[in-house]
C-alpha cells in the first residue's frame, strides 16, 4: 500500500528572541519586521519553548493542521481528477477523533495534527487482493510515470499556491505590516547608575543627534551612535533626544571600560510600524506575488545553510512543538501575522518535500527518475519498499528527537 506523508519537521520560523548583542556596552537590538516575525529560526534549546495562553496556541495548531490538510488533499485530488483510487485520507496522527467512511475512501482526523497522509491501495502486496485486480489500471502502481508524478508534486504544488492565497488574502485586507524607518536610534531599556541614566536619557527616548550630527536612519543610525559611543570613554556627548514629542539637548559621559566607551544602554531603530495594503486587485496580485518570493527565498536560503554549515544550523532545525510556538507568539503579538507564519510554513514544507529523500515527496519523484531512465522499467517492489521504508523510519526518529528536544525546552508562562 502507497502511503503519501507530509512530515513537520523543518527549518521553523524562528521566534522573537530577548538575547541582545553587546556592543561595547550599547547592545543593539534589531527592529523587528512583520515578515522577520514569521521566519525567525526557533533558538528552542537556549530560550525555551512558550506556550501559554490557550487561544494562541489553539490558533497556531489550527493554521498548522490547515497546511497540512492542503498538502494531502492536493495528492487526494490529482488522483480524484485521474480516477486513481484511494483508500484513506488522514489529516494528523495517531489515534483516530473522527471517521467517515465513503464509498471507496475512508476520511479520518487524528489526535496529533501534526503530519497526515493520503493511502493508495495496492493489490500487488496482497492488501484489497479480494477487492482489486492486480492489473486494475486505476491502481496507482499501474498508471504511467506522468500521471504518478502529478499525483506525488500535487501536495507541494498545493501549498505553493495555497501560500499566495494566503499573502493574496492578507494584502488585500489587513495589510502587509512594515516598518518606516525614521533618522536616529530607540532608546527600549537602559542600566541603572550606567552613564546613560545618569545623563538623563530614559527607556523610549529617541537619540536624534549627536553633536550637532544627525543620525542616519535604521540601522546605520544605531550603528552610528554605537562607534560613537566606543571611540569617546571619558568625553562628553552631546545628544538631541525626542521624548514624546519634545526635543531635548542631554550630556552623556561613556564610562571608560578597557578602553572603549560604555553607556549601559540598549538602541534599536527608530521606526514606525505602518499596513501596506493594496488599493485594486492588480496591485494586490503583485504584491502577494513579491512577498511570496521573499518568503520562498528565505526558506531556501535558511536550507542551503543547512546543508553548508549543518553543525552550526542543526541547531535551528525545530520540531512540531517549536512551530506551534511561533505561531503562538505571533498571534499574540499580532493576529494578523498568522497569514505569513501560515504562508512560509506552506512554503517550507513544500520546498523539503521536494528534496530527493525517502519517505518525502521528492524520493518518489527521485524513483520515478530512475524508472523513466530505465526506459519505464519499474524499480522492483522490494527494492522500492526497503528505500522508502528506511526513510520513513528516519524521518521517524527524527521527528521522536525534535519533540523530545522541543518538550526540553517547554516553558509554560
Amino acid at each position: 500500500m502507497t502511503t503519501l506523508r507530509a512530515w513537520c519537521g523543518a527549518r521553523a520560523p524562528r521566534r522573537a528572541t530577548k538575547k541582545l548583542r553587546t556592543v561595547s556596552g550599547t547592545r543593539a537590538k534589531p527592529t523587528r519586521r512583520c515578515k522577520r516575525a514569521a521566519t525567525r529560526q526557533v533558538r528552542a534549546s537556549a530560550a525555551g519553548i512558550d506556550l501559554s495562553g490557550p487561544e494562541s496556541v489553539l490558533q497556531a495548531l489550527g493554521a498548522l493542521a490547515a497546511v497540512i490538510a492542503v498538502h494531502e488533499m492536493g495528492h487526494f485530488t490529482a488522483a480524484r481528477l485521474q480516477n486513481i483510487r484511494v483508500s484513506k485520507f488522514a489529516v494528523g496522527f495517531g489515534p483516530i477523533v473522527a471517521r467517515v467512511q465513503g464509498e471507496e475512501v475512508e476520511y479520518t482526523v487524528r489526535a496529533i495534527p501534526i503530519g497526515g497522509f493520503v493511502t493508495f491501495p495496492d493489490a500487488q502486496n496482497g492488501e484489497d487482493s479480494e477487492q482489486y485486480d492486480p492489473d486494475d489500471p486505476d491502481l496507482l502502481r499501474n498508471r504511467p510515470i506522468w500521471d504518478r508524478a502529478v499525483v506525488v508534486s500535487a501536495g507541494v504544488v498545493a501549498n505553493a499556491i495555497f501560500a499566495y492565497a494566503l499573502l493574496l488574502t492578507q494584502v488585500s485586507s489587513v495589510g502587509f505590516l512594515r516598518q518606516e524607518m525614521m533618522p536616529g536610534a530607540v532608546v527600549p531599556e537602559l542600566q541603572q547608575n550606567s552613564a546613560a541614566a545618569r545623563g538623563g536619557l530614559r527607556p523610549g527616548d529617541k537619540v536624534i543627534e549627536v553633536g550637532g550630527t544627525p543620525l542616519d536612519e535604521g540601522g546605520r543610525g544605531v550603528r552610528e551612535l554605537v562607534q560613537l559611543v566606543k571611540i569617546s570613554p571619558g568625553k562628553e556627548l552631546q545628544l538631541l533626544v525626542d521624548r514624546n514629542g519634545e526635543e531635548l539637548p542631554l550630556t552623556i559621559i561613556p564610562d571608560d571600560v578597557r578602553g572603549m566607551g560604555r553607556i549601559g544602554v540598549q538602541l534599536t531603530s527608530n521606526a514606525n510600524p505602518k499596513r501596506l495594503i493594496a488599493h485594486d486587485p492588480g496591485e494586490a496580485l503583485k504584491m502577494a506575488g513579491q512577498e511570496w518570493i521573499k518568503l520562498l527565498d528565505t526558506v531556501v536560503g535558511g536550507l542551503v545553510q543547512l546543508f553548508s554549515n549543518f553543525s552550526g544550523a542543526a541547531k535551528q532545525v525545530s520540531g512540531p512543538l517549536a512551530i506551534v510556538s511561533v505561531g503562538a507568539e505571533v498571534a499574540r503579538t499580532d493576529i494578523s501575522g498568522l497569514y505569513q507564519f501560515a504562508a512560509i510554513v506552506n512554503l517550507n514544507l513544500a520546498v523539503v518535500n521536494l528534496l530527493p529523500l525517502p519517505a518525502l515527496d521528492g524520493g518518489y519523484l527521485f524513483l520515478m527518475l530512475i524508472e523513466a531512465l530505465r526506459g519505464g522499467k519499474k524499480i522492483p517492489k522490494e527494492v522500492e519498499q526497503a528505500v522508502m521504508t528506511s526513510g520513513l523510519l528516519l524521518l521517524t526518529s527524527l521527528s521522536i528527537w525534535l519533540l523530545i528536544r522541543d518538550a526540553i525546552g517547554l516553558t509554560i508562562k
